[in-house]
C-alpha cells in the first residue's frame, strides 16, 4: 500500500524535518516496516553532503564480528576519501552503521560514488549541495529521533513509509530513492512499474546504473537522464506518463522544486493543497492535516496530471 507525501514553501524555509516526521507518522498505517525522507536544506554550492551507510540495522543483532566490520567498512571509506582528495568539513555518527559527511570535493562524482560502493557493505543514501537522504526501519518517529530530524530547516522535502511486498525490508529497499551518482535528485513513488525491467535496461545501456531491484529508483535514475539531456523537471514528468507503464504516483525533487506526476489510470491516490506560500501533498488527507489543523480546501489531482512547484 504504502504512503508517500512532500512539502514545499515557497517563500523562505520551515522545520521542514518535523514537518516531515509528522506527516509521515499519520501515514504509518500505510507502511509500518520503514521510513524514509528527503529533506532540502539551503545549498552550499561549496559543500555536499554525504550521507552513507555501511551495514543494515538488522545486521547488528549477528554478533561482535559486524561491529568489527563497520569499523574497518567506515575506515575504507575514509581511506577513499583522502585518496580522492576529498575534504571532510564536518562528519556525524548518526546510527551506529549510518554517518553523515560535510565534504569538499571538485572532481567527478561518479568516480567518487564508485569507489566507495566498491566497498563491500558501503552504500551511499545521497550526495548533494541542498539534499539529506535518510532512510530506516520503523516508523517515522523512531527514525527521526534516531537521525535528529525533529529541527532540521530547509524549504522542501518528500517522504515515504513502507509496506514490504515485493522486496526484504532493509535500508536498500526503503525510499527515497538518490538518483545516483547525480547530487539532489530524489524520489518517492506508490504503486508498481510493469516494464521496469525493459527501461532499466535501456538505461543501463545509456550508462546510468542502478544499486537496487526496487521499480521505484527507476523513476530517479529516469529522471536524472532527462534533467542531465537539457529537458525541465516539467518535461520529464510528462514524458514519464507516455513512457513508463504501470500504475504510480511519484513525487521527485531537486534542489529547488518538487514536482508529482499520476499515470494514465490514476488508480493511486494523492491529495492537495496548495496556498501562495505552501504546497502540501500526500496519499491521505489526514497526513496534511498533521501540520495544517485548521481548515483548508484540498483536491485530487486528476489523471496524467502534472505539477512543478519552486522554492
Amino acid at each position: 500500500m504504502c504512503g508517500i507525501a512532500g512539502v514545499i514553501h515557497r517563500n523562505g524555509t520551515s522545520n521542514i524535518g518535523m514537518e516531515m516526521t509528522n506527516m509521515l507518522q499519520a501515514l504509518k498505517h500505510r507502511g509500518p516496516d520503514s521510513t524514509g525522507f528527503a529533506i532540502y536544506g539551503e545549498p552550499d554550492e561549496n559543500t555536499f553532503i554525504m550521507r552513507f551507510k555501511v551495514a543494515e540495522q538488522e545486521d547488528l543483532s549477528s554478533g561482535l564480528k559486524i561491529h568489527e566490520e563497520i569499523i574497518a567498512r567506515k575506515a575504507e571509506v575514509d581511506k577513499v576519501l583522502k585518496t580522492l582528495g576529498v575534504q571532510v568539513t564536518e562528519l556525524e555518527e548518526a546510527t551506529e552503521y549510518a554517518f553523515r559527511y560535510e565534504i569538499q570535493y571538485s572532481g567527478d562524482m561518479k568516480t567518487l560514488a564508485d569507489h566507495i560502493e566498491d566497498i563491500e557493505g558501503a552504500e551511499i543514501l545521497s550526495i548533494g549541495s541542498a539534499l539529506e537522504l535518510i532512510k530506516d526501519l520503523g516508523d517515522a518517529t523512531v527514525v527521526s529521533e534516531a537521525y535528529g530530524l525533529g529541527d532540521f530547516t530547509g524549504t522542501h522535502g518528500i517522504g515515504h513509509t513502507r509496506m514490504a511486498t515485493e522486496s526484504d525490508v532493509d535500508i536498500r529497499s526503503a525510499h527515497p530513492y538518490w538518483a545516483y551518482p547525480y547530487s539532489d535528485i530524489a524520489v518517492v513513488h506508490n504503486g508498481q512499474i510493469t516494464n521496469y525491467w525493459l527501461m532499466r535496461r535501456q538505461l543501463e545501456r545509456e550508462g546510468q546504473r542502478f544499486v537496487s531491484n526496487c521499480d521505484s529508483e527507476l523513476l530517479a535514475v529516469y529522471t536524472a537522464s532527462n534533467l542531465e539531456k537539457g529537458l525541465t523537471l516539467e518535461e520529464s514528468l510528462k514524458k514519464s506518463i507516455d513512457e513508463i507503464d504501470g500504475v504510480f504516483t511519484y513525487l521527485v525533487t531537486t534542489k529547488d522544486q518538487l514536482g508529482m506526476a499520476k499515470d494514465t489510470m490514476a488508480a493511486k491516490p494523492m491529495v492537495l493543497y496548495v496556498s501562495d506560500d505552501l504546497v502540501v501533498l500526500a496519499s491521505e488527507e489526514v497526513a496534511i492535516r498533521a501540520i495544517i489543523p485548521h481548515e483548508i480546501d484540498t483536491w485530487d489531482p486528476y489523471e496524467e496530471e502534472v505539477r512543478v512547484w519552486q522554492a
